[in-house]
């Protein structure tokens, strides 16, 4: 059976860490391999309802209007700026690695005029530098990358999110939490966020392939009150939001169809990360599990690429390689001890670094992690560089 069939794979595969795609638990896999079925089925119009419902949940944002399509996470960064801005406005980016570069050719792809705040790669800007950038110019959109994938660093979104209200109170908020939506803390109603976007194959912990977006009520009506048409078809929100509304309502509808096979996954691994009936249990093993990773990091001798553990994610770590120490030799031991790492992505940085992933399966209990630490433990010793007591990384994971 199918069970069966993943238990010897993994038997004989090293275990997946890189920061997206992840390792997924059995019940989302058998999930994900439901048989065919209809877009209009009674019980797929079921399972959507309640997807989109949980999504309110996990974003926090009562007040939210979810959207749940086919597509990868980088299908939000064009969801948002073909609907809710407009040629000619002003957008500032708040820069803390690759995807904030990413996500700014988007908003000029769409006519907007861009500026971006960036910082030294591993840091990120201070809430002061925040506010000042955002009173030099009567920005329209303000974006934040919450946890970069290349660096590691996480933003300080809570405080972001104030300095830009206080500074421009009807510029739109929108937030890329492609790495951080469903680990890394936010709260987006609470904390005014007005657009939210990640994809399904991160903390989600959900085969790649759905772009999971919430639109708070300005960025919806930035959409309603737009002085030039959406230029675009899949992507208009207009003709998306009676679609889901009636799947929310448990009617059959259609303008596109759905990724009913990735919903049903999706279903499963929110009934997991939702199964207390909140976020705050999942903030919180977030939270511990990976300072206990990076506890044993220090007690193994690696240092972190983000300059401080302060302003490191949750999500992912991204680890210096040891002085002196080839990053393709050393990721060959690694993956020679059970484990799949990714090396670095920043362009500037790539060759000082690596990278693991620990999100969904791999950070709620400490058994993934144990094995991280065993493996790079074992690495350390075969370049020469174990110089410490047998273990230790383990013991500090576990203390």
């Amino acid at each position: 059976g199918l069970t069966l069939g993943i238990r010897q794979t993994k038997a004989i595969m090293p275990i997946l860490m890189i920061p997206g795609p992840i390792e997924m638990d059995e019940s989302v896999l058998k999930a994900a391999a439901t048989p065919g079925t209809s877009h209009v089925a009674p019980h797929f119009i079921e399972c959507f309802s309640s997807v989109l419902k949980d999504v309110r949940k996990v974003f926090l944002a009562a007040d939210g209007t979810p959207f749940v399509l086919a597509g990868s996470g980088s299908l939000g960064w064009d969801l948002f700026a073909a609907n809710c801005t407009e040629r000619g406005q002003k957008g500032l980016v708040i820069n803390i690695g690759y995807f904030g570069d990413s996500f700014g050719k988007v908003l000029e792809s769409y006519g907007l005029e861009v500026a971006h705040l960036r910082c030294p790669a591993g840091t990120r800007p201070s809430c002061e530098e925040v506010a000042a950038a955002c009173g030099a110019q009567p920005y329209d959109v303000v974006t934040v990358t919450h946890g970069d994938t290349s660096t590691g660093v996480v933003s300080d979104l809570k405080g972001y999110a104030a300095a830009i209200r206080k500074a421009l109170p009807n510029a739109l908020i929108c937030v890329d939490g492609v790495c951080a939506t469903a680990g890394d803390e936010m709260r987006m109603q609470e904390w005014d966020i007005d657009f939210a976007l990640t994809g399904s194959q991160k903390a989600l912990a959900t085969p790649c392939g759905l772009s999971v977006c919430v639109a708070r009520p300005r960025a919806i009506k930035a959409f309603e009150n737009r002085s030039t048409p959406v230029t675009g078809y899949y992507l208009n929100m207009g003709s998306w939001m009676p679609i889901l509304r009636n799947y929310e309502e448990k009617k059959p509808s259609y303008f596109a169809t759905p990724a009913v096979s990735l919903i049903f996954a999706l279903r499963a691994s929110l009934d997991i990360i939702l199964k207390d009936g909140s976020m705050e249990p999942v903030f919180d093993y977030y939270r511990r599990h990976a300072g206990a990773f990076r506890r044993a990091l220090n007690a193994i001798g690696l240092e972190l690429f983000a300059k401080d553990e302060a302003i490191a994610s949750n999500c992912l770590t991204t680890i210096r390689y040891p002085a002196g120490v080839d990053g393709a030799t050393f990721l060959g031991h690694i993956k020679a001890n059970g484990v799949i790492p990714a090396g670095g992505l920043h362009k500037d940085h790539k060759a000082e670094y690596f990278r693991i992933g620990h999100m969904g399966k791999s950070v709620r209990t400490l058994d993934d992690l144990t094995t991280v630490v065993k493996a790079l433990e074992a690495s350390l010793k075969a370049v020469g560089k174990a110089d410490f007591e047998e273990g230790a990384g383990v013991k500090a994971l576990l203390a």
